[in-house]
């Protein structure tokens, strides 16, 4: 059996290359043993879902593995109806639809739950000329850590998705909110022991998993692991939590706001450790920051109104930042407060903080190396942390704003490259072409009001 235990903690990226070698050999030895037939080569893409080739175990094995495998490049150039977007930041992508070449990450193997013959690999994306493909949210995050590895930083995070289960109607699956429920769960119990079976499957491992606070909302929490494999993970666990409510005429959604009034969050724990493993998070007192992580928080709060587009990409994320104070769209931080927008969690060696703008609809890679990136500008300039409960700025409210404060930021160009920025603006300012250009139920039933 091919292990694929997730380690738990922060984790280099040199030691992450070290695990995906030590699994070449298994994997060998599992296909030439007919254990394993079919590989799912995934590859995140600019809307938070995967992008994915099936390929024979052994053509992966005798051939992929060193020499890659080719993806269209309109991949990265798409809106999530999977049509062309017009943008001058996406035409490389367009330009003869060429390939891209896809490259394993065999430190992501996971099997398919349901299919025992049949495993998972995350891929990053390159050139043909081998250059890695920037705007590729997997490659934006690894330039943030190669960053943050510079400094001597390496993080650990853990994200918190909140799904909600619905009819095909929209209906929720529970008339009531679950938050902490136990016997109001019943009506969802026989979906949520697949859901938690196929979880199971995967192997990524289990935190905790309850009820949240809006009709049909749940929560599985995985265990914290290093910056790449909680993201990678995240969306493998979208992955199989979708495929079991469509197996069962169940909706699984993950907008920021699956009704007006709610929420559905991307919660991001976050540490630092040096790289034997010493955390970096605590100060002089269990439950307070260090001067570093002072820094790193200060950079965050800095940044992220500028950075709105990466935590609120879709125009329903703007109806969840109208739900404050849990969906927070003031900045400050607070101990212990999930009020803040950066909440400091735990003491000692397992202080951390909550981010917790970002909506479940927001791409996870993106979002953590938005994070990384504004953190670590606070550490270069040793940016002092205002005091606590104190407000210093506004996430932009709606989607037109967040575009504009993108698209003028120089900082945001600076952490995170013009590639990055400018590929967020197109698709941003898509998403906003796409619903100016649709008829709704709620503008026919405001234009009646009118007759």
């Amino acid at each position: 059996m091919l292990e694929h235990r997730r380690p738990v903690g922060a984790r280099t990226l040199a030691a992450r290359a070290q695990a995906a070698s030590a699994h070449s050999g298994a994997l060998r030895g599992a296909v030439a043993g007919g254990a394993v037939r079919r590989v799912v080569c995934l590859v995140p893409d600019p809307h938070a879902r995967f992008a994915a080739v099936e390929l024979g175990a052994e053509y992966f094995v005798d051939t992929v593995l060193a020499a890659g495998y080719g993806l269209c490049a309109y991949v990265f150039g798409w809106n999530p109806a999977r049509e062309s977007v017009n943008a001058s930041a996406v035409d490389q992508f367009l330009g003869g639809y060429g390939d891209l070449r896809l490259r394993p990450d065999l430190a992501t193997l996971a099997p398919s739950p349901g299919e025992p013959d049949t495993w998972l690999v995350v891929c990053d994306v390159e050139w043909p000329d081998g250059r890695p493909v920037a705007e590729a949210p997997r490659t934006a995050l690894r330039e943030q850590l190669a960053a943050a590895e510079q400094l001597g930083l390496v993080p650990s995070i853990g994200l918190e998705h909140e799904v909600t289960f619905t009819g095909t109607d929209g209906t929720p699956l529970a008339s009531a909110g679950l938050d902490y429920a136990v016997g109001a769960l019943s009506p969802l119990s026989g979906l949520l022991s697949a859901v938690t079976e196929a979880v199971d499957q995967l192997g990524l491992g289990t935190e905790s998993a309850r009820g949240e606070v809006h009709p049909g909302q749940y929560e599985i929490v995985l265990r914290h692991r290093d910056a790449l494999a909680a993201c990678d993970d995240a969306m493998l666990h979208q992955l199989a939590i979708r495929r079991v409510a469509a197996a069962h005429g169940v909706r699984a959604g993950y907008l920021a706001a699956e009704s007006t009034g709610t929420g559905g969050s991307c919660h991001v724990h976050l540490s630092l450790s040096d790289p034997v493993g010493a955390p970096l998070v605590a100060g002089a007192r269990p439950t307070e920051p260090s001067t570093l992580f002072g820094h790193f928080l200060a950079g965050i709060l800095r940044a992220a109104p500028d950075l709105t587009a990466f935590w609120a990409p879709t125009w329903n994320s703007y109806v969840r930042l109208r739900t404050a104070p849990f969906s927070p769209r003031t900045l400050r931080w607070g101990t212990d407060d999930r009020t803040a927008a950066l909440r400091l969690v735990g003491r000692g060696p397992s202080l951390r903080m909550e981010a917790r703008f970002a909506g479940a609809d927001a791409q996870p890679h993106l979002v953590v190396a938005a994070l990384l990136a504004s953190g670590l500008s606070g550490v270069h300039e040793r940016l002092p942390l205002p005091a606590e409960g104190k407000v210093v700025g506004d996430l932009a409210r709606t989607p037109w704003d967040a575009l504009a404060r993108l698209s003028a930021s120089k900082p945001a160009r600076a952490m995170l490259g013009d590639a990055v920025v400018e590929h967020r603006e197109a698709m941003l300012g898509e998403e906003l072409n796409a619903g100016l250009d649709a008829v709704t139920d709620w503008q026919r039933t405001r234009g009646d009001l009118r007759a």
